[in-house]
């Protein structure tokens, strides 16, 4: 395994401790084979031998979106060891290749030009932001590589070198919304989310919706800058304007800042509904439970859900990176990842970028830790919406759950 800029104390333990055979299984709908010759099921040149397999992961380990990221790392390699500890992909191991994308978007365009054309690896596992993610789309397509994407994003994208493993806009945004309208009463809200395409296109979409399909109002819409931490003015503002809902799309590190000034404000649970599309148990534990308790994020996943799945997956990520780590709704979409890769590899019976592609469409994970998911021929996951309610502890309660939701990342009316 290679390592560039990981200065992480999870990572560094990584490389200390090496790789470790975990109990959990992913149950999938191809079964494992045993490995056939290289030459049959490498025909493009990757990173491919009779007993290994190289894979990208491409995430921000410095920089303000680390606190963000450093949870996806850590699912994936334990997707890997989970994976090699069964026999591998095609009968061969796989050795993930870690990079740093420093939470600067060309930083993860040259290091997935790397990945590609100097590492020739026949998949990537990686990115967060949409600015990270729409920073690769154009080398991924023009090297034909393979990403699979794991952040809750606005949709309006669908492109065959890309598998999004986590909610778009319908079922996180939408859903959220419709949440607060029916079950909290909520006819204003006040937009605030950091300065990029995730927040503003999902701000978009949902005033859109807020205002043309609903008949609420938004009675102010703000913007800060990635790793802003001053928001005593954003603050002032939703003061004077009283929203019935603040619905927040702020991002990475500044999450800090923004419910530590919330609460330092006497804004909290008691006198005003929130919901975050952006917070997870990974950035609750750099905020602190005591800041955010009482209010509410729009996610597939919590770490407290009560199933069997997840209980194992839980288990064995404390296993792995300490009982004090958390699992956030990112982190276990990356944990997906993996999984789904092999599962495409093994359906197709090649590492081929384009026959794995193509082979993904349909697949299904029954075990997942979220619940089932299946991948729609639009390269998304049929998912569950939730929302959370976060408690002092720095975990959140389940007080709404959906149906599977189909995913529609083109939304007539919200483009």
């Amino acid at each position: 395994m290679t390592t560039t800029h990981t200065t992480l104390s999870h990572l560094r333990r990584f490389l200390l401790t090496g790789i470790v055979a975990l109990p959990i299984a992913l149950s999938i709908s191809s079964h494992a084979l045993s490995a056939p010759p290289t030459e049959e099921v490498n025909t493009t040149g990757l990173a491919v031998t009779d007993d290994t397999v190289q894979v990208g992961i491409l995430h921000s380990l410095t920089g303000t979106m680390a606190i963000s990221e450093t949870g996806s790392v850590e699912a994936e390699q334990l997707a890997i060891e989970q994976i090699n500890a069964q026999g591998g992909v095609l009968g061969r191991q796989i050795e993930p290749i870690i990079e740093d994308g420093a939470s600067d978007w060309p930083t993860f365009a040259d290091r997935t030009r790397k990945l590609l054309t100097q590492d020739n690896v026949p998949a990537i596992f990686g990115a967060w932001t949409s600015a990270s993610r729409k920073a690769m789309l154009p080398v991924l397509e023009r090297e034909n590589g393979l990403l699979y994407y794991p952040t809750f994003y606005e949709g309006l994208e669908e492109s065959p070198n890309v598998i999004y493993t986590g909610q778009e806009a319908t079922q996180q945004i939408l859903a959220g919304i419709n949440w607060a309208w029916n079950e909290q009463g909520a006819r204003t809200f006040y937009l605030i989310g950091s300065d990029y395409i995730w927040p503003r296109t999902s701000m978009k979409i949902a005033r859109i919706h807020i205002e043309e399909v609903l008949g609420g109002e938004v009675l102010g819409e703000d913007y800060a800058p990635l790793g802003h931490t001053s928001f005593g003015s954003n603050i002032n503002r939703i003061r004077l304007r009283k929203p019935d809902v603040i619905f927040a799309a702020v991002v990475g590190g500044s999450n800090v800042a923004w419910f530590r000034q919330l609460n330092a404000a006497g804004i909290n649970a008691d006198n005003q509904t929130l919901l975050t599309i952006s917070v997870t148990e990974d950035e609750v534990l750099g905020i602190g439970g005591e800041n955010v308790e009482g209010f509410y994020s729009s996610m597939k996943y919590f770490q407290s859900l009560d199933n069997e799945n997840n209980a194992a997956f839980v288990e064995a990520f404390k296993e792995r990176w300490g009982e004090d780590s958390v699992i956030g709704d990112v982190s276990q979409a990356a944990y997906l990842g993996p999984w789904l890769w092999k599962a495409g590899v093994e359906k197709a019976g090649s590492f081929d970028v384009d026959a794995v592609s193509a082979a993904m469409a349909d697949i299904e994970l029954t075990t997942a830790p979220e619940g089932y998911v299946q991948v729609h021929p639009n390269r998304h996951l049929w998912s569950k919406t939730r929302i959370g309610r976060w408690n002092e502890d720095g975990q959140a309660t389940v007080v709404w759950e959906s149906d599977l939701v189909e995913p529609n990342p083109f939304p007539e009316g919200y483009q």
